[in-house]
């Protein structure tokens, strides 16, 4: 569940009920705003979907579980170094430019069984699957499969794509994780 955006008062009954996997697109708001809830619900589970840049790694790492968007060797380095120095090991998806879109971030397919070999062999990371943020404009069944085919030719069980809009045909094509706020909580501001 995606909680980008909203306050306390409008997770905490989402809590109070039972659901531990929250999903936040910044570090500070998420700091900001997670820091007290985590230290009293040693449960929950907090997911980083945006981009993470390489200075924000130290404190990322001190408060989400998950990594939805390694996109890059000098990341995976970074996290690799914070992760020895906190003595964690966050659970980690690469994300994948599935669409070839120059605006977004994601490693390319052709490249990513690479990029792979090398976050686990360089920098000793958890990788459990693959993210995709699919071009909004195609029909995104395509990209899906394809990003499940990319998956299991990696042997990973996890695989995080498919938001509101589109969750549900994520879900047909494999998706174990999947970003949904605007169903739960309405539009954004």
């Amino acid at each position: 569940m995606v909680t980008k955006t909203h306050k306390e008062n409008r997770i905490l009954p989402l809590i109070n009920n039972g659901h531990i996997h929250f999903g936040e697109n910044k570090v500070q708001e998420a700091i900001e705003k997670w820091t007290s809830i985590k230290s009293q619900n040693q449960n929950l589970k907090l997911h980083m979907i945006g981009k993470l840049q390489s200075n924000k790694v130290k404190h990322a790492l001190n408060l989400f579980d998950y990594i939805h968007t390694l996109d890059n060797l000098k990341l995976a380095d970074k996290i690799n170094k914070e992760q020895v120095k906190l003595k964690i090991k966050p659970k980690i998806f690469i994300q994948v430019n599935i669409g070839k879109e120059e605006q977004k971030n994601g490693v390319l397919p052709e490249q990513l069984k690479d990029f792979y070999e090398d976050c686990i062999k360089n920098f000793n990371l958890q990788i459990i699957g693959l993210m995709c943020l699919p071009p909004i404009s195609e029909k995104k069944d395509f990209f899906f499969k394809k990003m499940n085919e990319l998956n299991k030719s990696l042997n990973f069980e996890e695989l995080s794509m498919g938001m509101s809009s589109d969750y549900l045909e994520a879900v047909k094509y494999g998706s174990t994780y999947v970003r949904i706020g605007s169903k739960i909580f309405g539009s954004r501001n």
